[in-house]
């Protein structure tokens, strides 16, 4: 039976619904979500994540999972689109489309969709948060909350201003952990500060800690022979304090299987399996990367408007983490923001202009060829 009573009730492990299996044509395999889906209760797992931008999650939970399974067999997290509101109308007109795709009448536990950068303040100016309390208020909403990708001072802000969130949504790994741009411990220790319970996301970074190059692999391979790669991740987010549950973005049956097999009886990360990790943390910092600080001194007067310290930022992922897969998906959003790498026209300025003495030219190059 899915909980509607405490928050840490809820089972360990989520049901990311971001990456769902596709088919050749390219459209959401209803079939194979089913299976998922039905493993995943099975086993005694309910919290189910998705959003009104993840493309066909939110109709597919519905003929996966809301008309094959009674109501209270599982929960629904779902997340308001702060891009695509332009007033308080649009709130309820994003809500209902949710409430529609997925054949429900409330949400389990309904967030603000990254809360971060200058949607922090337009979601006060349109009301918001006024719009949160209300479906709070009228039962639409049983649990009120947001995700987050931002630093842990705009976190304590808005949790400061808001008491009325329930639970935090934050991208937490062992890889980002200390990482000075997502910061996931400093934002872990602002929620605890506030007392509020943590939804993780991204465990495994995109799937990037799932893959591994074989010298990492060899690692817990040494420690646990019959441990997957992506569960030491998953039940390293997992043994932190004050979390409700963490997503994996399963994409089919065997990784449903996998992680439901080890969380099922869920233990917490020992000492020596936590030095396990830290010594994975150690060779991955060891591992030669460009020494890039996204300073944008070369993006000032690139004549093709290339996204230079994005490109550098995936090729350097994809170094460490040997998962090309990932590191494409990357590389699209990185250059939808500019240029490709292929557009590169030699002309050296941005490498005149590098206070690091990058060889720019190089890594446009190679990132042209290993991710278009």
């Amino acid at each position: 039976m899915a909980n509607t009573g405490s928050l840490y009730d809820t089972p360990k492990l989520g049901f990311g619904a971001m990456r769902l299996p596709r088919t050749k044509t390219g459209e959401i395999d209803i079939e194979q979500v089913k299976e998922m889906v039905d493993i995943f209760l099975d086993r005694g797992f309910t919290y189910f994540d998705t959003a009104y931008v993840y493309t066909g999650s939110e109709d597919a939970l519905r003929e996966a999972l809301v008309k094959r399974h009674p109501r209270s067999a599982y929960t629904i997290a779902t997340k308001m689109p702060l891009w695509n509101v332009y007033s308080y109308e649009d709130y309820e007109l994003r809500f209902k489309e949710s409430l529609d795709r997925l054949g429900v009448d409330y949400i389990d536990f309904y967030l603000l969709h990254n809360l971060s950068g200058d949607r922090i303040d337009v979601t006060e100016k349109l009301g918001g948060w006024d719009y949160m309390k209300s479906l709070k208020a009228d039962g639409r909403a049983k649990h009120i909350g947001f995700s987050f990708h931002d630093s842990p001072e705009r976190l304590d802000e808005i949790l400061t201003k808001h008491p009325e969130c329930e639970f935090v949504q934050l991208q937490i790994n062992y890889a980002d952990w200390d990482d000075d741009k997502v910061q996931s411990r400093r934002c872990y220790e602002v929620a605890r500060k506030h007392n509020k319970p943590i939804v993780i996301m991204e465990p495994v970074k995109g799937g990037s800690l799932a893959s591994m190059s074989p010298e990492i692999r060899e690692i817990f391979k040494a420690a646990d022979p019959d441990a997957s790669v992506p569960s030491w991740a998953i039940r390293y987010c997992a043994s932190l304090e004050g979390v409700i549950t963490v997503l994996s973005g399963m994409s089919n049956a065997e990784q449903v299987l996998d992680n439901t097999g080890y969380m099922s009886s869920f233990e917490p990360l020992t000492d020596a399996e936590h030095k396990t990790i830290e010594k994975v943390v150690e060779a991955l910092r060891s591992i030669p990367t460009i020494p890039c600080t996204a300073c944008r001194y070369c993006v000032e007067d690139c004549p093709q408007n290339i996204n230079i310290p994005g490109i550098i930022e995936t090729l350097n992922d994809y170094t460490l983490f040997d998962n090309l897969d990932g590191s494409k998906r990357h590389y699209g959003f990185m250059s939808s923001r500019g240029g490709k790498a292929s557009d590169c026209v030699e002309c050296a300025t941005c490498e005149s202009r590098c206070p690091q003495q990058i060889e720019i030219m190089a890594a446009m190059k190679k990132s042209a060829g290993l991710f278009e």
